[in-house]
């Protein structure tokens, strides 16, 4: 009585990929192929791609903020930056609301802050 049979070939798949889920995988270089246009923008990089730093979130003590290419502001400078994956946009903090949809954020904001307080109100005199 067999109660656990493996046949050949599902052995060798399986170990195929096992072997493929645990090997490391390559990183590939983004700057092989690049435009003109993204060349320039690599010399006139504020912060030069190098080796990824050895500690991520990078821990910093005096800020050096740096606004990405995503308009999320890096407090901790370049080496932040690197650790997201993002290339920097300038030197400084983001702009607050150059984009996005700030008046229907707002009264989203807005109308979730008032059905909140009737909730409050209805539970705090048992109407609810």
């Amino acid at each position: 009585m067999q109660i656990f049979c493996i046949e050949p070939p599902s052995i060798a798949i399986l170990t195929a990929l096992l072997s493929t889920m645990f090997l490391p995988t390559m990183r590939s270089n983004p700057n092989i192929l690049l435009l003109p246009s993204e060349q320039q923008h690599l010399e006139n990089d504020i912060c030069p791609l190098s080796p990824e730093p050895s500690l991520c979130p990078v821990k910093c003590f005096r800020p050096a903020p740096v606004c990405g290419t995503d308009g999320t502001t890096y407090w901790c400078g370049c080496a932040d930056a690197q650790c997201a994956g993002v290339r920097v946009k300038k030197s400084g903090f983001c702009e607050v609301g150059s984009g996005g949809s700030g008046h229907a954020g707002q009264a989203l904001l807005l109308v979730h802050i008032v059905w909140l307080i009737l909730l409050g109100v209805f539970v705090l005199f048992g109407l609810l």
